[in-house]
């Protein structure tokens, strides 16, 4: 089973949430639809930038914990590093 760490946005350069997840579709859906209460319904990232697939849940627990704990800007390097434009990449994660 894949998992994912993820980051989700509000707008360009704006609020960023990073997590992970076994589902990110529906996850990405759930965010996006505010059915997820706290820092990503507050700030109203509902935009999916960036993601990455992982085969070991633990692997993507710790990929989530250490991007967490970077720096803003290494965020947004690694988010433009593949989608400068910022654009929504939930259509790409639903094509299997």
């Amino acid at each position: 089973m894949p998992y994912h760490v993820y980051i989700m946005a509000s707008r360009p350069h704006g609020a960023i949430y990073t997590g992970v997840t076994n589902d990110l579709v529906r996850r990405a859906n759930e965010h996006r639809n505010g059915l997820i209460s706290g820092f990503t319904e507050k700030y109203q990232c509902k935009t999916l930038v960036w993601y990455e697939e992982h085969q070991d849940i633990n692997e993507a627990i710790l990929r989530e914990k250490r991007i967490k704990k970077w720096k803003r800007a290494w965020k947004i390097a690694l988010i433009e590093a593949s989608n400068p434009s910022w654009e929504d990449l939930l259509e790409l994660a639903e094509r299997p």
